[in-house]
């Protein structure tokens, strides 16, 4: 049995790993150690600790605090570390990068000091597109360009992945890395663009249309995501790093018509709202290498942004109560007095 160690598997895409981690693999145990934030939700794995008595265990943590991150992996003894803990939001590293860092950057350190202390047989990193920066059609992102983070989130995924490969070359730690674009599906926070278009439309409510809502973006499926993943653990090469993505760009505001006409509202709740400091304008990635390992994306554009608006709609338990409190404080702040007028 290998005792996997997935840090931020409470969170949207951790624990959507997690479930499928825990059925595609009968013969691992998995740990999840969660700092539990706003975004880390034990609801997301209501179903887990149930289906998976005996195979899934959960330890409340920092992946910042070294003395309880290497004490859950000796305890423990784990073999793989699958780093999906960071703080993600572009919008609220604009507000607050220290946090960012700390986690994105300095928690990575720590795990890579407990994956080099305790010789791991595979320490992968989930990061993301974003490090590249924004790329201009028809160019597409390689794994080898150049990171060029336009917001402290992009930069502090950038941080992380530059000193995985300098542990993986100074220290011999096996490290992999991949870099996924756009995740959408079951679980997302609805502070990102998808969950909040959704919900809102929902309930009649404006959908906040950053500027000219032209920025283009590859919008996967999580599982596919996942599975991309998944796969880079058990076959990707030491010391690489593999984009995961589609290969289809859709622009937000096409992406908010679609959300509309799935749930029958009007497109007049689209309200435009000023742009985002540094916001780029288009997210591309060229997937060769991880297509070469087996991967392929399983769902087009619009089955996934169905599945999802689906899902939302089947899961009003899971995210009306979320929209309380500091989300709404957030949303507020962040929002606020931003309309732009109507043309």
């Amino acid at each position: 049995m290998k005792n996997v160690l997935v840090t931020g598997g409470a969170g949207f895409i951790g624990s959507n790993y997690v479930r499928m981690a825990l059925e595609r693999h009968p013969d691992w145990h998995v740990i999840v150690f969660d700092k539990l934030t706003y975004a880390g939700n034990p609801d997301n794995l209501k179903d887990i600790s149930h289906a998976f008595a005996g195979r899934y265990s959960f330890v409340a943590g920092d992946i910042a605090d070294r003395e309880a991150v290497f004490g859950v992996i000796q305890t423990s003894n784990v073999s793989h570390i699958i780093n999906f803990a960071a703080d993600t939001h572009v919008d609220r590293s604009l507000m607050e990068p220290g946090q960012f860092i700390m986690t994105d950057v300095y928690g990575t350190y720590v795990l890579l000091e407990a994956a080099r202390e305790f010789k791991i047989s595979r320490f992968h990193q989930i990061s993301t597109d974003e490090v590249y920066g924004d790329i201009a059609a028809p160019g597409r992102s390689s794994e080898e360009d150049k990171l060029h983070g336009s917001s402290p989130y992009s930069a502090s995924k950038a941080g992380g992945d530059l000193m995985c490969l300098a542990y993986f070359r100074s220290f011999g730690v096996p490290v992999t890395i991949t870099r996924g674009t756009n995740n959408i599906g079951p679980f997302q926070y609805p502070e990102k663009v998808v969950p909040v278009f959704i919900t809102n439309a929902i309930d009649n409510l404006p959908l906040p249309m950053y500027g000219d809502g032209r920025q283009m973006r590859d919008y996967q499926f999580v599982m596919d995501h996942c599975d991309g993943i998944d796969i880079v653990v058990e076959r990707g090469t030491p010391g690489q790093i593999y984009n995961v993505g589609s290969g289809v760009e859709t622009a937000n505001i096409d992406l908010a018509h679609e959300i509309l006409r799935l749930l029958g509202k009007p497109q007049s709740l689209i309200r435009p709202v000023s742009d985002r400091p540094g916001h780029d304008r288009r997210y591309a990635v060229d997937n060769t290498k991880i297509r070469a390992l087996g991967w392929q994306p399983a769902n087009t554009f619009q089955e996934s942004i169905a599945k999802t608006v689906e899902w939302y709609v089947a899961n009003e338990w899971w995210w009306r109560k979320i929209k309380t409190g500091e989300y709404l404080e957030y949303y507020k702040k962040q929002y606020g007095g931003r309309e732009l007028p109507a043309k």
